[in-house]
Formats: C-alpha cells, sequence, structure tokens
C-alpha cells in the first residue's frame, strides 16, 4: 500500500511525514510525499530534524505530485491549501483524509522557536503515524470506508 503525505510546496511536512512514516511502517507499506506546486528544495530544518531523530533522509526532494512513480492507495493532506486543492485526475478513485498540521517554515522568531515549531509539527505527523500503524492494517486495507473513518478520527489527534 502506497500513501501519500500530500502539501503545496512538499519542503516541510509532507516530507517530515513520508520519512516518519518509511522509518516506521511494516514491510508492503510505503510512503511518498509530493506538492501541487514544490518548492524544489527540502527545508534544511526538516532534514537536520530528521536526522537528530535518527531517521535516513537519504532520497528525499521536493516534487510535483505530477511526478510520482506509482499512483498512490491512501492520499493524506498535511496543509489547508492541499486539502482544498483539486487532486489530479490520474490518482483515481483514492482514500483521502486531511491531517493538516502548521507549517512550521513560515514561523518567524529565534532559532530555539523555529526549531519549536518544527519540533511540534513532526511530533504531530509522528502521533499520528503511529496511531495508523497500530490499525489492524491488514483487515481495514479491505474495508475503505472504516479505513477512511480510522483515518479521520486519526487527524484531529494531538500527542
Amino acid at each position: 500500500m502506497n500513501v501519500l503525505f500530500l502539501c503545496t510546496g512538499n519542503s516541510c511536512r509532507s516530507v517530515l511525514g513520508e520519512a516518519t512514516f518509511n522509518h516506521l511502517a511494516p514491510e508492503g507499506w510505503r510512503a511518498l510525499s509530493a506538492g501541487s506546486k514544490p518548492a524544489g528544495y527540502v527545508h534544511p530544518r526538516s532534514l537536520a530534524l530528521l536526522e537528530r531523530e535518527g531517521i535516513s533522509t537519504e532520497g528525499y526532494f521536493s516534487k510535483s505530485w505530477n511526478d510520482l512513480p506509482v499512483t498512490p492507495d491512501i492520499v493524506l493532506s498535511v496543509c489547508g491549501n492541499a486539502a482544498n486543492e483539486t487532486c489530479p485526475a490520474y490518482l483515481g478513485p483514492v482514500l483521502r483524509s486531511h491531517w493538516g498540521v502548521e507549517d512550521p517554515a513560515h514561523v518567524e522568531g529565534s532559532d530555539a522557536e523555529i526549531d519549536a515549531a518544527f519540533m511540534t509539527t513532526y511530533r504531530i505527523l509522528r502521533h499520528r503515524i503511529e496511531q495508523f500503524l497500530a490499525l489492524p492494517l491488514n483487515e481495514l486495507k479491505n474495508n475503505r470506508d472504516q479505513l477512511k473513518l480510522e483515518l479521520d478520527r486519526i487527524s484531529t489527534l494531538l500527542p
């Protein structure tokens, strides 16, 4: 099963989601990330945070949803802009849920305040991913309605 973390710029939240999911996911589950208007780079603070958390950053880059190597089974939008955009037709009848989190790239302040914003975003996404992966995935992947209910429930959870 392929899970797409979708955001507009694909430089912070969606990449944090992709890398964290892939770090924690069981065999047979894979995350991707993309943006509708990719920034063209991964935010250096996102990469530094992942490295501090012991999560590989190798191979992650900002990319368009037009350049995905596979069609996702599940699309999780992680920003307000992406939630209001229409997914391209080629994504087909994918399961969608909105896991909105604030964009740490727009936080202003001291380095410590900005780092704290990135950590808050990471902790929210990691908590939701851990809750997702704790579900009976083998059962739910064949029950789209129940999986959608669970994904929407998880979208409101905070650590």
